[in-house]
Formats: structure tokens, sequence, C-alpha cells
């Protein structure tokens, strides 16, 4: 009785219907071994873009790009071939044997200007695949109205992994060093996996209760098209263009911010260590507060107010932090619109963005929504570095970026409200992927 009842107070704080439970708790965990690796390794990867030079990160955003345009055919041909129950147990360990190379090179090469390049463009591929195959597989697994209920409480799992991630970097990096820490990440990835099988165990079972349409898609098949059906099927689909260009927007945002941020902390801090170390801390602060909302703000919302106001309220919001930054350009501003920035994508665009994807097809959901979280992502950082770059020619300081920011979170916030009211106009209704 007392499990039972443990259980059921459980099921009512994140959301769940009877039987999600379990499954909502694994998506929680797998989210949470993602997150703690990546985030002890992100103010690594921080330090070293400022190692390579602040005024050289608009070449690793491009280089990452085109990182990505040779990456996303290779992910998507094998995608094709491989049954979607075993496609993640593919990429992710191919990812964790790079961990355990770079381990190996960060202990024999460790002040190596063009390793720390190599690496920052390499954990930003890194990062986007292994996030965006995860949401793949947790909207393949879940439901649309399971998404609305149970994807706040999932994404929470990030959060709190990128609250341990830090502390652990910041703890363990003088006593591990950066060889340590990237082995410990290969083993969150690997626990990850199998994380993921009892997820797919629990779809094939039928617990997403889903529709016989649904189920004819099974998992023990490679998904359809071919290795460029990703890129095709968005220039095909109206709604799949309309969360590409929402993703262009919070890029473009996100760009300037970075930019800002990296100069500002190379400035203050040079010393490689206390730049982990402030990185470290800004995280925690940033995990901390998704976290919070997470678990008690946003599957309310997304339930009560539509996934229309999970997209649109952050966005909104940066562009006041922008038009703020415009009016007092000091670190504490941008430090501040930074962190609101980065909490409401964790806390409400992120999972909101994923509930998009929930009422589609197995195609849409694996590849070309892998074409849009990464070649999409990455081209937006891209451009956007480069527009960074312009502006800071046209005039110095920060008021002409902040105007621009700000006009494009204006642009982004309405995009949100569009694509957030077609979601809560279908309700449970499947959408089509070509309008």
């Amino acid at each position: 009785m007392r499990s039972s009842a443990v259980t059921s107070r459980l099921a009512r704080l994140i959301n769940a219907q009877p039987g999600e439970s379990r499954a909502a708790l694994a998506g929680f965990g797998l989210f949470f071994c993602l997150f703690s690796g990546y985030f002890m390794l992100r103010p690594i990867r921080e330090s070293m873009g400022i190692q390579g030079g602040v005024d050289n990160l608009q070449w690793l955003f491009t280089a990452t790009f085109f990182a990505m345009l040779v990456a996303v055919p290779l992910f998507a041909w094998l995608n094709s071939r491989v049954a979607r129950i075993h496609y993640i147990d593919w990429v992710y360990g191919f990812f964790c044997l790079n961990l355990l190379a770079f381990g190996v090179l960060f202990f024999l090469l460790d002040d190596s200007v063009w390793l720390a390049r190599v690496f920052y463009v390499w954990i930003s591929v890194y990062n986007l695949f292994v996030v965006s195959v995860a949401w793949s597989l947790m909207a393949d697994v879940f439901d649309a109205p399971q998404a609305k209920r149970l994807f706040a409480f999932i994404a929470a799992g990030a959060s709190v992994g990128g609250l341990v991630g830090p502390a652990l970097s910041t703890l363990l990096v003088g006593a591990l060093g950066e060889f340590g820490l990237v082995l410990l990440a290969a083993l969150l990835l690997a626990l990850a996996v199998a994380l993921k099988h009892y997820l797919m165990a629990w779809r094939e079972v039928g617990g997403a209760g889903r529709a016989g349409a649904e189920r004819a898609e099974s998992p023990r098949r490679p998904v359809a098209g071919n290795p460029f059906s990703g890129l095709t099927r968005v220039l095909g689909s109206g709604y799949l263009l309309g969360i590409a260009a929402f993703v262009l927007l919070l890029t473009s945002a996100s760009t300037f911010l970075y930019f800002e941020q990296a100069r500002l902390v190379a400035g203050l801090f040079p010393d490689r260590s206390e730049q982990v170390r402030v990185f470290g801390v800004i995280d925690f602060v940033v995990q901390a507060g998704a976290l919070l909302s997470q678990l008690f703000i946003t599957g309310r919302i997304a339930q009560r107010l539509g996934v229309r106001v999970l997209l649109a309220a952050v966005p909104a919001l940066v562009c006041l932090g922008f038009i703020g930054l415009a009016l007092t350009p000091t670190f504490a501003m941008l430090a501040a619109v930074m962190i609101v920035r980065r909490v409401g994508e964790y806390a409400f665009v992120r999972p909101g963005r994923e509930m998009l994807f929930a009422p589609l097809d197995a195609e849409s959901k694996y590849k070309a929504k892998n074409f849009i979280d990464t070649v999409v992502y990455r081209g937006g950082d891209a451009l956007s570095g480069w527009a960074k770059a312009l502006l800071d020619m046209l005039a110095q300081g920060t008021l002409l970026v902040a105007l621009v920011g700000a006009g494009c979170a204006a642009i982004w916030a309405a995009m949100g409200w569009y694509l957030g009211g077609r979601v809560d106009r279908r309700g449970q209704e499947p959408i089509a992927a070509n309008r």
C-alpha cells in the first residue's frame, strides 16, 4: 500500500497517468546522463574557444556548420539502413569512441591550440546530435497528449544533469583534469543507451497507447527516405519550414549574447581555470532556475495556456532584455539576459519545440527534425556569428548589436506564437507535415 501511495503521488507530481511513471523516469534519467556529461565538458569547450582566440569564434562556428553538412547525410544514411530500435546504439556508440579518443589526446597534447579548436567544433556537433536524437526518441515513444504532460518533467532531467555536470567539472577538474572528465562523460553516455533500451521496449508493448496507424511504423524497421530526405522534407512542408525559421531566430539571439559573453569573460578572467569556474557557476545558476520551472510551471502552462505561450513568452522577454542591454551595456546586464534566455530555453522553449514534432510521422521526427536541430541550428550560428562580426565593424560597443537582437527576438516570439497555435488548435489530431 505504501509503495502504491508513493507511486500515485509521484504520478501526480510529474503529471503522469497510470502506467507512464516509469517511462517518464527513464526519459528523465536518459537526459540526466546526457547533460551531466555534456555540462562537465561545456566549461572546457568555452575555455578552449577562448584559447583559440575570441576573434576567431565566427570561424569555429562556420567550421561547425560545415562539419554538420558532412555529418547529417551520413547519420541519415545510417538511419535508412539500421532499424529505428538500434539507431541510437550506433550513434551513441560512435560518440563514446570519440570521447575516449579525445581523452587520450588531452593527456598527450594538453596545450595544443589546434586540439582546442578541433574539440570546440566536435563538442558542438556532438551536443546537437546526441540531444536531437534523444528528443526524436521521446517524440517516437510518447504521443502528442503525453508530450504535453510529460516533456517538461523529462526535460527536467537535462536541468538536473546541467546542475550536476558543472558542479562535477568545477570540483574534479583539478583532480581528474580534462582527461578524466572526458572519460566520465563517455560512461554517462553509455548509461543513456541502457535507458533508451527500456523506453523502446515500453513503446513496443503499447505503453504509449498509440493508434493503429502509428503502430504500423514499426521501430524494428529503418526510417524511410534517403540521406537527404530530411532536407527535402523540410523544404516541402510549410509547418517544418516554420520550425526551421523559429530555430534560426533562436540561434541569432543566442549567438549575439554568446559572443558578447565570451568577449567580456576573456577580458575579466584571463586565467583558463578561472574561466572554467566562471562558466561552471553560470551553468549551475541556469540549470537551477530551469529545473524549478520544469518541475512546477512548464507542464501546467502547456496544458492550461497552450504551447504558444511556451514558445512566445521567452523570446518576448529576450527582446526586452536586448533593449535593456542597449540602455545599460554592462556585464551584469548581459549575464542577467543570458541567464533568462538560457533558463527560458531549457524550461519552456525546448520542451515546447519538441511538442511540435510529437504529432508527426517517423521520417519527420528523425530525419527532418535532425536536419533542423543540426544543420539549420549550426547554420544559424554561423550566419549570426558573421553578422555579429559585421555589426562590430559598423559600430563599437553593444548598442547596434542589442537593437538588431531585439528585432530578431520580436520576430522569434511571433513565430513561436504561430507554431504553438497550430498545435493547440489541432489538439490530439495529427498534423500533416506537408502543410
